[in-house]
């Protein structure tokens, strides 16, 4: 009866799946984080590849 209560205890102790569940919550933090900041700055990325595309197909 005491082997099933020290493996219990050792279930109860053992902490390995929830660091990784809060990795994987800390990377699902930084993913939102990236992709809103790319949504507020859309429309000056839009502009300066206009621009660049603009003065690579202008010819002399």
């Amino acid at each position: 009866m005491s082997t099933i209560t020290t493996a219990v205890q050792a279930f109860i102790n053992d902490e390995d799946g929830a660091t990784a569940i809060e990795y994987g919550l800390i990377a699902a933090l930084i993913a939102v984080a990236i992709v809103s900041s790319l949504k507020s700055v859309q429309d000056q990325l839009k502009t300066l590849f206009g621009k660049v595309v603009t003065g690579l197909t202008v010819t002399p």
